[in-house]
């Protein structure tokens, strides 16, 4: 079975480290079972993110195998980006012929690789076309992941899902339970693979910070494109810094806009505040597991903090991810200044939510995956 795995950005490497891993774990046991059926895995790495720190670096750190392909698309409008990614992949799918073609997560690689599956053909048939992570929403369509995600589970044969609540969006929207698998996240399964090594980085000790500390992340055109959006999240830190010392890893979209906008001396005037480069997978583990809180809009780290049981103040006024805010540590507060630092010492007294970890978020979900996928080639 040739099985065709798609990553493009930071978040589908994550994913892809479980996928890996599960099928090098089954070709082991196809070595002492010969009568079992051996997967051919072929990764193709789209270039979506092309810095080494948010590329690179995350295969080397979840030891994921180098790339058999990689499209080298790098940046561009949704547009452009969206569509180099599908052309390139058509001839990618016509010479490897994969009999699965995997993607994972809401990036524009996943959609655009989706699309070219759905109508190829070489020859009288196509891949099969899997979501990892599908039916999440977050019912705001001027997220562009938002599009990714609805037109992606769309047209795919296989939906994984992390959560119940995804079933629910799935059905509503007409797609066949038949084709809809619960079983659990894969993020979880790299995080807990990964947490022990994670412990020799010596991130710290470069950074001069030690416990307690909390971090920042900001990412979203919502709260960076916009000089006023971003100048008020920027004041909010600052405060938040006067309570709890605050790492700060910046995106090259929160970089460029921090210094088109000018607002790079209010970052230095705050003592309190670390800034560093992006940092790798396990790097960013060592930081997170220790930290106090978390400060971010990313969607990943809402999942990572759930079973770390680290409060997360998520700056949105939605999330795909409502399993996290239900029963985990996520608190949906949106990116009101006037709410972030109420937020803050209500967590710093120690009234925080009781967090709990979510059904099948075990570890084992990539083998789930595998087992389901091998199962379904065979009928």
């Amino acid at each position: 079975m040739k099985l065709l795995s798609i990553a493009g950005a930071r978040p589908n490497f994550v994913k892809l480290a479980s996928i890996a891993s599960a099928v090098d774990s089954h070709n082991q046991t196809y070595q002492k079972n010969p009568l079992s059926e051996r997967i051919n895995h072929v990764i193709v790495h789209t270039g979506q993110h092309y810095d080494i720190q948010m590329s690179q670096q995350f295969f080397e750190d979840l030891e994921i195998p180098k790339p058999d392909i990689n499209l080298e698309v790098g940046s561009g409008s949704h547009a452009q980006q969206t569509a180099e990614i599908m052309k390139r992949i058509e001839q990618v799918l016509l010479k490897e012929q994969p009999d699965i073609m995997l993607v994972v997560g809401d990036v524009n690689s996943t959609v655009a690789s989706a699309l070219v599956a759905s109508k190829i053909g070489y020859p009288n048939k196509r891949p099969l076309i899997v979501h990892v992570e599908a039916g999440l929403r977050s019912f705001d369509r001027t997220m562009p992941e938002e599009i990714n995600r609805l037109l992606t589970d769309a047209i795919s044969d296989l939906l994984f899902v992390t959560e119940k609540s995804a079933i629910k969006n799935l059905t509503n929207e007409g797609i066949s339970i038949n084709k809809i698998h619960f079983v659990g996240n894969v993020m979880i399964d790299t995080l807990k693979r990964h947490i022990k090594k994670s412990l020799n980085s010596k991130i710290k000790d470069k950074l001069k910070i030690s416990a307690p500390y909390g971090i920042v992340t900001l990412h979203r055109p919502s709260n960076v494109d916009h000089y006023k959006n971003l100048e008020l999240l920027i004041n909010s830190i600052s405060l938040v810094s006067e309570k709890l010392n605050l790492i700060f890893p910046v995106h090259p979209r929160t970089m460029a806009n921090m210094h088109k906008f000018g607002l790079m001396e209010k970052i230095f005037m705050s003592k309190n505040i670390t800034i560093t480069e992006p940092l790798g997978y396990l790097d960013f583990l060592n930081l997170l597991k220790d930290s106090s809180l978390v400060i971010t809009d990313s969607g990943g780290i809402q999942e990572e903090t759930t079973f770390l049981n680290i409060p997360c103040i998520t700056l949105r006024d939605n999330t795909e991810r409502p399993i996290t805010v239900d029963i985990g540590s996520n608190y949906l507060i949106g990116a009101s200044p006037d709410k972030i630092l109420p937020t803050v010492e209500l967590i710093l007294k120690g009234q925080g939510k009781n967090s709990n970890i979510p059904e099948l978020w075990d570890g084992t979900t990539g083998d789930r995956i595998i087992s389901i996928l091998i199962k379904e080639t065979k009928t």
